[in-house]
């Protein structure tokens, strides 16, 4: 399914920092996984007050799922990424530390980076929502 996947930035759109602007799908299957959250197996909280531990977690989690599918980081074709901050820097460093990760290639496609006031369980802090074309 990979090469049904092009991934563009048109020249008069602003340049990105690794995303791109428009992911296409030819058709086939597709993926619509849940909200990832920053919870070990046992459902308990990773992290507490550590966006960079509950990144991580996530994309442990993130790599489960894709793996439950016979997916991989670059069968993702659109990502939303929920940082419980208002600070732009706060942001900017959950997003850096999941494109240099193992999950990293699914963040070049189609990306919003949101900050958010509140998430699901008390204490979180990070969400990763990913939307994935399934290999044939």
């Amino acid at each position: 399914m990979t090469e049904k996947i092009t991934r563009i930035n048109p020249e008069q759109l602003h340049a990105t920092p690794g995303y791109h602007h428009i992911t296409v799908v030819e058709s086939g299957r597709t993926a619509y996984l849940a909200g990832q959250c920053p919870l070990d197996r046992k459902g308990e909280l990773v992290g507490s007050q550590s966006f960079e531990a509950q990144t991580d977690q996530v994309v442990a989690n993130a790599l489960t799922a894709l793996a439950a599918v016979n997916a991989q980081p670059h069968h993702v074709v659109r990502s939303v990424i929920y940082v419980r901050s208002d600070d732009r820097d706060v942001l900017g460093a959950v997003w850096s530390r999941l494109t240099v990760s193992a999950l990293g290639p699914a963040f070049t496609t189609a990306s919003t980076l949101l900050g958010v006031t509140q998430l699901g369980f008390s204490g979180q802090l990070v969400e990763v929502d990913l939307t994935v074309a399934l290999p044939d």
